[in-house]
């Protein structure tokens, strides 16, 4: 089989998320991170034809990548041929136990009922995580005043830290502010169906590809309900 440049995208962001994976036979690759405080899953194209672990998911893209001639992979029972150079060129990079990287639930994960729900353009995600990124800032809130819907950067632990602000919707009444730690807003770029829950669980559905993400919300957020 071959991996198109979309999936191999797909795999450097999940590797961001853990360095292990562990891929289940089929099209359906998941991840979760060392503190379980993110799970993504993702639908590909191709289907992989066995379960096997991946130790340094970085390092195993860092080898396919060694062949830019459209490398092919052939898998084994304890390893992964990996083919190039017209064929003259194969690699065996062996799997490992599920045992020794952190593997996402058998279960899929139950959202409650979320109490928001919004649509976060590619360009308002970019832009928030530039802003996040200059400003030092270790924080992001998605709030709400009851009249508006606001994503801002913030620190909570220090008042006087810049700040950025910027509109993303219509409120309902509701006021609420949800805080996310800024480094696991790992979501790869784009448009995202946003629900948010009280219960400190959010869920990012990206509208352009099979791809979601569940992360949770940090300490001191909170929502009230409008009367």
């Amino acid at each position: 089989m071959k991996l198109s440049s979309d999936t191999i995208n797909l795999l450097k962001n999940f590797a961001s998320i853990n360095q292990g994976i562990y891929f289940k036979q089929g099209k359906t690759i998941k991840t979760v991170s060392p503190q379980k405080n993110i799970m993504a899953e993702v639908t590909v194209d191709e289907s992989f034809p066995v379960d096997f672990g991946v130790y340094d998911l970085n390092n195993f893209l860092s080898v396919i990548s060694l062949h830019k001639d459209d490398p092919t992979l052939n898998f084994e029972d304890k390893n992964i041929l990996i083919s190039g150079l017209k064929g003259r060129s194969k690699i065996k990079y062996r799997f490992c136990e599920p045992s020794m990287i952190v593997v996402p639930p058998e279960k899929n994960i139950v959202m409650p009922d979320p109490e928001i729900r919004f649509t976060l353009n590619a360009e308002d995600f970019d832009w928030v995580l530039r802003a996040a990124a200059v400003l030092s800032s270790p924080h992001i809130a998605i709030e709400s005043d009851g009249e508006k819907v606001f994503i801002s950067t913030l620190d909570l632990q220090n008042d006087s830290a810049h700040t950025d602000s910027i509109e993303i919707a219509e409120g309902n009444g509701d006021k609420y502010k949800m805080i996310f730690k800024t480094e696991n807003l790992k979501m790869i770029s784009g448009t995202y169906e946003v629900s948010l829950s009280s219960k400190g669980i959010s869920h990012f559905k990206n509208k352009n590809k099979n791809l979601q993400y569940w992360i949770t919300t940090e300490a001191g957020s909170k929502f009230e309900k409008a009367k």
